[in-house]
């Protein structure tokens, strides 16, 4: 099996978000079978929500979609690392593989600060690959808070 990644429909979602005057994060759910189940980027300022993260409204269109609340062999594909509380929503849907691009040393969850995923607590431990397509996720994120400075 040839792996295919999903990075850049993501990156996609984070532009949408970007022109949306939203942090620039964009992620896609994929299916065991290679088919995109959700997309979407941030949207915590249009819903004046703040738990409506890019990951969270794959997460909750694929789990509405599949009438199920865990995705079992689902990939995840995020332009940013999860901060603690999307590393949480992960494990709790079950998501097999979560693919991110670039690093949050600030508010990162996986990687960086509360490093959910290590925490003995953790139920699930998806497989983690990280800094596909970060120069350009990194890039989108510097311009876009350079701009607000």
């Amino acid at each position: 099996m040839v792996f295919r990644s999903y990075m850049d429909i993501a990156l996609i979602e984070a532009r949408a978000a970007r022109d949306r005057g939203e942090v620039p994060v964009g992620a896609v759910l994929v299916d065991p079978q290679g088919r995109v189940v959700a997309r979407d980027g941030n949207r915590t300022r249009e819903r004046s929500d703040p738990t409506a993260h890019a990951e969270v409204l794959v997460i909750r269109a694929a789990c509405a979609a599949a009438g199920s609340e865990r995705l079992p062999g689902h990939d995840l594909y995020v332009t940013l690392e999860p901060c603690a509380f999307c590393a949480g929503v992960i494990a709790a849907a079950r998501i097999a593989r979560l693919y991110y691009g670039a690093s949050d040393p600030k508010s990162g969850g996986v990687a960086h600060g509360a490093r959910v995923f290590s925490h003995p607590q953790a139920h699930h431990v998806p497989e983690v690959y990280d800094g596909i397509g970060a120069a350009e996720a990194q890039e989108l994120l510097e311009r876009f808070f350079r701009e607000r400075r």
